[in-house]
């Protein structure tokens, strides 16, 4: 008898997503900020709980928990989704639009939005999870769900690990992650390597000394300070970076005074950073620190300056042999919606937290979330840039085909590994 593919035995067992597309438009009306999702991680809990089979281990390093569907012998294989929304006030005019505002990890108010899509990264591993569940009589092994808190503040995984998610759910073989993207619902893209940016972020303080506007040579203007470093910035990655890397500084809030006659004491200037290599990574850090404190000296800044990191993203890199085996069952499944070489990304994520602290390999794909209709149209007539993407008050991913294709990918996946 020969061995179905994965492909096949999904195609042969099709699961109706009719409540998921209703339990999806739940979780996006109803976000919940970083270290804040314990409403959507009860939710997720309590639906996973409808299969007996599955073991549910709940408040992993916050709000996080996995399922665990022990299936015989054989591999384990890790399929993770990230739970938290973003500080973004939606305006997409849907109606299940988020109207939510909450206090975030620090106490303060702010509205609350999945604009980064993981309402869908939520609802596609659960009905991966069903699916899987239903056909467990097609494979053999282990399948681990895990469901993250914290991904938008790099901490979530870290934090999972750290509370000893490994010492109440089994070391898996294989771990995987996916996430939608700006690109044609339908569509699935991954790559060997390095797949996401390392990113880091810092908050600078820079010192000056304050006074009245009307005089100024009494003062250490810190708001002319902090625009010269914000200048001076731009020219790490364009003077200092080789062209064929990849690398981004932006400098995303700065803050000084309260009054337009006042010169401030202090200003404090947001930045990140982005970079696909460690020696690069390395490269932008001390470049940053030796503008700053060389632009302090020049504007005679009565202090040093003061560098706090606030978040630290690892690269995201995968494995290429698990990547080179996904791609050829992605390949028979997809067709020529699979793309084996998707371009890296700035963007980042701390998902591989999830193998890389365990020495296991991580393999990390993109899947589309704009209508297939919308995206052609835009494509046709150039103006692709239009369409809004992740972290945007406009971000909207069409629900179908969106859905079926990320459960398809998390089922291909797993079924690589686990199949009989």
């Amino acid at each position: 008898m020969t061995r179905q593919s994965p492909s096949e035995i999904l195609s042969t067992n099709p699961l109706d997503l009719t409540p998921y597309e209703s339990l999806y438009k739940h979780f996006h009306a109803h976000p919940e900020l970083s270290k804040r999702e314990k409403a959507t991680s009860e939710t997720a809990a309590a639906h996973l709980g409808q299969w007996n089979a599955y073991e549910i281990h709940t408040q992993i390093g916050g709000h996080g928990f996995a399922g665990v569907l022990r299936n015989g012998p054989g591999k384990t294989v890790l399929l993770r989704a990230d739970m938290d929304a973003l500080p973004v006030k939606e305006i997409t005019d849907l109606p299940y639009a988020s109207t939510i505002r909450m206090q975030d990890a620090a106490g303060v108010e702010k509205p609350a939005m999945h604009a980064c899509g993981h309402d869908m990264h939520i609802t596609c591993l659960l009905a991966a999870a069903e699916q899987l569940y239903r056909i467990r009589s097609e494979w053999t092994g282990t399948l681990i769900v895990v469901f993250q808190p914290d991904e938008e503040r790099g901490e979530g995984a870290r934090a999972m690990v750290d509370d000893g998610l490994y010492d109440r759910i089994p070391v898996p073989d294989f771990v995987f992650g996916q996430h939608v993207m700006r690109m044609r619902a339908g569509s699935v893209g991954s790559r060997p390597g390095t797949i996401m940016a390392a990113a880091d972020s810092l908050k600078i303080t820079l010192y000056g000394r304050g006074g009245h506007g009307s005089l100024p040579h009494q003062t250490v203007d810190p708001v002319l300070l902090a625009a010269n470093v914000v200048v001076r910035l731009q020219g790490i990655v364009s003077r200092e970076i080789d062209p064929s890397d990849l690398a981004v500084v932006t400098v995303g809030s700065l803050q000084a005074g309260q009054a337009e006659n006042v010169i401030p004491d202090t200003a404090e200037l947001g930045v990140d950073f982005r970079s696909v290599s460690l020696e690069t990574r390395g490269k932008i850090l001390a470049a940053i620190k030796r503008i700053v404190e060389a632009e302090c000296m020049a504007s005679g800044s009565p202090r040093p300056p003061v560098f706090t990191p606030t978040r630290q993203f690892p690269p995201t890199i995968n494995d290429k042999q698990v990547t080179a085996e996904l791609a050829a069952s992605f390949g028979e499944h997809f067709a020529d919606s699979f793309d084996a070489d998707t371009p890296r990304t700035n963007v980042s994520e701390d998902f591989s937290i999830l193998g890389t602290s365990q020495g296991r390999p991580c393999s990390f794909w993109f899947f589309g979330g704009i209508d297939p209709d919308v995206w052609d149209e835009a494509e046709t007539n150039d103006r692709l840039h239009e369409i809004a993407g992740n972290h945007s008050a406009l971000f909207a991913p069409a629900i179908q085909p969106t859905m079926k294709t990320g459960v398809d990918a998390l089922c291909i996946a797993a079924l690589t590994y686990l199949r009989k």
